[in-house]
This record gives structure tokens, sequence and C-alpha cells, in this order.
């Protein structure tokens, strides 16, 4: 090598060790000698993000990316070895929800490290002992060492860093129990994992599933930098994090990584996935924008008459957005009902407690009244009670025949009339397939957003939903859609509260 050849392997390398980005570049044909390294956005937000951990700007990360955006090779190949040049004492616990996937990178981590290229720059920072240089497993002769840890089991080991790569398998996603267990473990588990508790680092790199998934979970508890990088870019979802990194896609539908993934492959992605699938995997929210099985854009609003409320903003499914003015509320309706989801806790900290009034005229279907909250088995009985005081020619009331309903029931037989257990049929995502027919045909009105609070949050459960954290409302929505059958009945004169019971407020909704 001669001179000017020998400094400008000097300047490339002093590059490479401050830079984690010009590392990944100049290691990248170590590691995918036939794949030409392709620049993206993401790639530059990644790197910066996993400097800034390294770095001690950031504490603990998530990072939302789609899938085939190079985040394994990144986060578990590229990042730890890069650190142990600077750090070689740093300990690594690494996991994911598929053990031969961590092992790979484990492989591939060791491989580059033991690279012609790497050992002759670094090389004499540290060396990797023979005794512990495992495919799960190697230590350096510095103390530092990298470990797979199964998610099925716990751990003895601490590291510095610990990192969870794709915490949730795809075909499971929708299954509370291996979701959950994903969720638990980490919180239970691995969160004491960490050598120093106030100088360790945790990070979860996965595509969302699912509201409830790990990502999900962290962000209601907080204390993560959420790094969110769509496939498709959302101006209205546009992520800034706290090293002053903003997305630099300007226009709505820009592509996150175009020279690889363009939009003939998204738009079949779309097709072959679902738009379920898609909006979680593709562009980090587990719902599509509009809704998936119960759109945004379904519902009515209804109002009392004579209430002159605003007309609602509703976006439709084209982007454009509609000014839906509410009806007025029939005086009278052919079928009045109450539907109730109880909880499986007999405690304040259990599930949400739903009850609902729903009525019925001519074709129209009408939420006109919903309670919502933790309750213990007495409130639990009050909440019935006053559900039936409020609204008492809701004759017939559905309890579902789980968790407390049967209990419920048997407390308030000889006091309330019209209690009848459930016994739903298939699963709720059939409940809700069976209920969405009216939704899409515009026969269901909802309060006018400024008459109750909880309709927004009503409109975004059904709209995540099977995908939303709380399915409650949902439950308690199809329970009551189904029995409001729409043969006629005699007529009921509908008691409607006051005007001034609905509780006018100043917020608004827009969908």
């Amino acid at each position: 090598m001669n001179a000017p050849e020998f400094r400008l392997e000097r300047v490339k390398t002093e590059r490479a060790q401050r830079s984690f980005k010009a590392f990944v570049k100049q290691a990248w044909p170590i590691l995918e000698p036939t794949a030409e390294f392709v620049d993206g956005l993401h790639i530059e937000a990644i790197c910066s993000h996993l400097q800034a951990v390294t770095e001690g700007r950031i504490a603990h990360l998530i990072i939302n990316v789609p899938p085939g955006h190079a985040k394994s090779l990144l986060t578990a190949v590229f990042w730890p070895a890069w650190v142990w040049i600077h750090h070689p004492q740093s300990r690594w616990l690494f996991s994911s929800n598929r053990a031969d996937l961590a092992t790979r990178d484990s492989l591939k981590c060791r491989r580059l490290i033991e690279s012609d290229w790497y050992q002759s720059r670094w090389g004499h920072r540290f060396q990797l002992r023979g005794d512990q240089n495992q495919k799960q497993r190697f230590e350096n002769d510095r103390t530092g060492c990298r470990i797979v840890v199964p998610m099925s089991a716990g751990t003895g080991e601490r590291g510095d860093y610990v990192v969870v790569d794709d915490p949730h398998c795809v075909d499971q996603a929708e299954s509370d129990t291996q979701r959950t267990a994903a969720v638990e473990w980490w919180n239970g588990s691995m969160s004491t994992r960490l050598n120093n508790p106030s100088q360790g680092h945790m990070i979860v790199i996965q595509q969302r599933l699912h509201e409830a998934d790990l990502t999900g979970d962290l962000l209601l508890r907080g204390g993560y930098e959420h790094l969110c990088l769509p496939a498709e870019f959302e101006p209205e979802r546009r992520c800034s994090t706290s090293i002053g990194w903003t997305d630099p896609r300007t226009t709505e539908g820009e592509l996150l990584w175009p020279q690889r993934i363009n939009q003939a492959t998204l738009d079949n992605y779309k097709t072959t996935l679902g738009s379920y699938r898609y909006a979680g995997q593709y562009q980090q929210r587990p719902a599509p924008a509009d809704g998936g099985m119960l759109k945004r854009y379904w519902w009515g609003f209804w109002q009392p008459k004579g209430a002159k409320l605003p007309p609602v903003a509703v976006r439709l499914r084209d982007g454009s957005i509609e000014q839906r003015k509410a009806v007025e509320l029939p005086s009278t309706f052919e079928q009045t009902i109450q539907s109730w989801d109880m909880a499986f806790k007999d405690s304040k900290n259990s599930d949400f407690v739903v009850g609902q009034v729903h009525a019925a005229k001519g074709a129209d279907r009408y939420l006109l009244d919903q309670v919502r909250g933790r309750m213990d088995f007495p409130e639990t009985l009050m909440a019935v009670r006053r559900l039936t005081a409020k609204h008492p020619n809701a004759v017939v009331k559905l309890v579902e025949d789980k968790a407390n309903g049967p209990a419920v029931i048997q407390s308030l037989r000889r006091e309330i009339g019209g209690l009848i257990e459930v016994n739903p049929e298939g699963g709720k995502i059939s409940r809700a397939a069976a209920a969405s027919g009216q939704l899409e045909s515009g026969n269901w009105y909802l309060p006018h957003p400024q008459l109750f609070a909880w309709v927004e949050a009503f409109i975004g459960e059904c709209a995540a939903f099977p995908a939303a954290a709380n399915d409650d409302q949902v439950d308690a929505w199809t329970q009551g859609a189904k029995r409001l059958l729409p043969h006629r009945s005699p007529v009921q004169r509908q008691v409607i509260p006051p005007r001034s019971s609905y509780g006018l407020g100043e917020r608004g909704w827009m969908a």
C-alpha cells in the first residue's frame, strides 16, 4: 500500500470509529459481498439514534420500522461490533421471538469481528476468547460479551445493553396469551437484567402488530425514546425525537426506502397482507388509518331535537374531509335495550365494565348512552341500577355469560327485570363482521361528540379492532347490534334526558 492509499485508509478508519453510519457503510461488504449498500433515510435515522444511545444521550429506545429494512443487521450485528471499538468491556443481551434468527445475528457479528478488515483496524483493542466462542455466546479478553437469551426462559445474565429484535411472532399477534407473555417477559424478567439500571440501555426494535404489543405497552409506561418509521409518510404522524431528528419527508405517501422498496411493491403487500397487517408491519400503526372492519367514516351522529350542534368533521377514505351533519334523535323507538360487557376480576384493577343503551327505529340504530370504567363488583351493580333508572324503557338488558355477568344477574334478578344471559356465538371477529353491514350502510348513529367525551374513544377502539388494546366497547356494541333485529316491534316511547344532562362540552372529534 503506497502512502496516499495508507493515508486514505487511516482517514476512513477514523471516520468509521467516530460515526456508526460510516462504520456500517464500510463494513457492509464484509457481511453482504453480493448486495450493494443502498442508503436510506431510515438507515441514517437508526444509526443516529443507536449512536446517541452509545453516547448516553438516549437511555432507552424503541424503533418501529418495516420488515426488510436491515433493522437486524444494524442493531444486532453492526452496532455491538462498533461499540466494542470504544467500549470492549460492554456486555450485551439479545433476544428475539425466533431463536434461530437471534443465533444467526450472533454468528454474523462474530464473523464481522473476526474478519481481516476489522482485525487490521481494531484487533489490537481486544481479542475474542477461544474458551467462550460459541454460536449464542462469545466473550472478549476485556470482559465484554454478547449473549443470546431465549424468550422462553429467564436468565441469570446481566448486560449493559439489553436488546430485543421482534419480540412478537407475526402469526401470533392476535393471540392475547402469546402477546401478553412477551410483554410480561420483557417487563418482568429482562427489565431487571441491566448491570447498572441508571446507566444501562434497553432497546426494542420491531414492526407494530397490535396496540397492546410490547411497543404499545412501553409507550404507555413511558421512559423510552420512540423512533417510528412508516413505509409511507403520514404528515399527521411525523416523528420527531429528543436528539433533534425529524422525519425529513414532506409529502403524504412519500416512501421510506424507494431505492429498494417502491410503490408497486408496497401495493402488492397491501393486497397480500390485508389492511390490518400492512398497517401494522409497514405503517407502524396497528390498525388502518380509516379503520379495519369498522371504518371511522361509517358512523353517523345524532343530536337532541333543537340542539343545532355544528357538523362533525369526518375524514373519508380518499383523505377528504366531510362536514357531517348530525340527525335529530327520534322521540320514539321500536326497540330499546341495554348491552353489558362485564369485567373478569372483582377489583378496581380489572378490565373495563361497559354498559350501553341501544335503540332502533326502522332500519336505523342509535347508541344512546354508555358507561365505562374499572369497577369492582358493588360498583358494577350500582352502574346497572343507574343506567336502568336513566333509561327505563330499555326493558331488555343483555349480559354476556362470562366474567362477573352471571353473578351480576343473580344479585339483581329480583330487583331489576329483563336481565338476560347471552351466550355469544362465534368469536369476537365474527360478531363484529355480522354487525358491520348495518354500520357500513349508514344505519348506525352515535351521539354528537360534543355530547359525550367517550364518543372519540369508542370510535377509535372500533377502528382499531381487532388490534386494539381493549375491545370491551366493541363487545358490548356487537352484542346489542345482534339483538336489534330488523322486524318491527310495538312502538316504545323513549324518555330522552333533558338537553342539559348531555353535558355539552368544548371537545370535538376529527376522524
